[in-house]
């Protein structure tokens, strides 16, 4: 048919362009001072590109058939019995949290004003969910080892309106899961795992983000993977599965997927709250909800992305080795270790200074900055003290254990540089080269 062989013929142009114009792009020659040495970045080839255009020529647009495709490959890449696809990582967190405050969890739901448990440093959006509902989040510090959370303070952080702890692997270094999993099944707390920063990594050879009740990633361009924008979610409880499709999806009751009617066989005849008999199942609704899906585009780039997931993973251990082995011996830093039983799939390198170096974080970052090699913090540092806590009351909105004084620790002295799959030999020799000229001149 013609419009068959128009469409093969658009595809192989696009293999065409991606030849002419990115893959040339790729292959330039790396030159030491001249070419930047960005943090991350997109690793992709025509696979990606030929994905995209082809969703766009069925110009379905929304939910379809690549995102389904995705959602079923990041199922079996990480052993769950359900994910769902996302508009970005932060929204992610969003849908994860807020499917625990569904009535549907009776006694267990988090209610305005409980406690959850979790980090200051990081990034905002694993917070941000628990203040926008109104619950109360619990800010415990981290240890300077493997850069997580100092379990030791769990205990502290325990009060009777305790119902979850929401945290992160910090830069794809798992957390102590097995000391938080124990805590929580001791305390009957769920667990949401933000997986943004460590999709790859294993704990005791099982997945990070599959560990707790509901896990998170992110799809963003310096990302594990990328569509550009994007996230996901994943549980293996059926409640939380329900619950998370319909808050996804507008907080609807029904869950046809996108464009499909009566699924149920009986959208006309069933009976919600005190709506009349029989009111279209397709607009009842069960959880003030959202709409979070992401298009159909952006999931056929995910699923290209996700065949060259395992090299990705490979090749940041591969970086991160490099660099470590590099760096060790300079004494004036702190290298992060990864987590005893753990595998990390490293999102970035963590250097921190120790207490007697007489030079700054920020000093060290400008140099490296001005040579080139690009640089960051370790987000927030101490979300504490940013201006979005002004606002809010300490005790009462939220609440802290000690004086968070690792915390500060990195908020003043720890920085990172990338391990992506695209950074070559030649970039990672280069930031060794540089850090060292910087601190043994200095």
């Amino acid at each position: 048919m013609r419009e068959e062989e128009l469409k093969e013929e658009i595809l192989n142009k696009t293999r065409e362009y991606y030849e002419l114009v990115h893959k040339k792009q790729q292959s330039v020659k790396f030159v030491n001072g001249e070419s930047r040495v960005n943090y991350a970045g997109r690793v992709f080839d025509e696979k990606e590109m030929v994905n995209l255009v082809d969703s766009s020529l069925d110009f379905w647009l929304t939910y379809g058939s690549y995102s389904k495709k995705f959602e079923n490959e990041l199922s079996k890449f990480l052993n769950v019995r359900w994910s769902f696809l996302v508009n970005s990582g932060s929204s992610a967190n969003l849908l994860a949290f807020y499917a625990l405050t569904s009535p549907l969890l009776k006694e267990r739901q988090i209610k305005r004003g409980d406690e959850v448990i979790t980090v200051a440093a990081g990034f905002p959006t694993t917070v941000a969910p628990i203040v926008q509902y109104g619950a109360v989040p619990v800010f415990v510090d981290m240890e300077l080892t493997h850069f997580n959370i100092d379990v030791s303070q769990l205990k502290l952080a325990l009060s009777t309106k305790t119902k979850a702890i929401m945290i992160a692997h910090t830069l794809g270094n798992p957390f102590n899961i097995k000391a938080v999993k124990d805590f929580c099944d001791k305390h009957n707390l769920w667990l949401i795992e933000d997986n943004c920063d460590a999709l790859g990594s294993t704990y005791e050879g099982r997945p990070t983000g599959t560990w707790g009740d509901i896990g998170t990633s992110s799809f963003y361009p310096p990302h594990h993977m990328t569509m550009g924008e994007g996230g996901a979610t994943y549980t293996d409880n059926p409640l939380l599965k329900k619950i998370m499709l319909s808050m996804r999806d507008w907080g609807r009751d029904c869950w046809c997927e996108s464009g499909v009617d009566n699924t149920c066989k009986s959208r006309f005849s069933q009976s919600f709250g005190s709506l009349p008999k029989g009111y279209d199942h397709k607009y009842v609704y069960s959880h003030f909800g959202f709409n979070l899906k992401a298009t159909d585009m952006q999931a056929a780039i995910g699923v290209a992305q996700l065949e060259k997931f395992p090299l990705f993973v490979e090749k940041r251990k591969e970086n991160f080795k490099k660099l470590y082995d590099g760096l060790k011996e300079i004494k004036e830093f702190t290298l992060v270790v990864a987590q005893p039983n753990s595998d990390p799939s490293w999102f970035g390198f963590m250097l921190t200074l120790k207490d007697d170096v007489k030079f700054s974080r920020n000093e060290i970052v400008e140099y490296l900055e001005k040579n080139n090699i690009q640089t960051r913090n370790l987000f927030a540092g101490n979300m504490l003290r940013h201006p979005l806590f002004e606002s809010l009351e300490k005790d009462i909105e939220y609440k802290q254990i000690g004086d968070l004084k690792n915390t500060d620790k990195i908020m003043n002295d720890s920085f990172w540089i990338g391990v992506y799959p695209g950074m070559g030999d030649e970039a990672i020799r280069y930031m060794i080269n540089i850090i060292k000229e910087y601190v043994y001149e200095y």
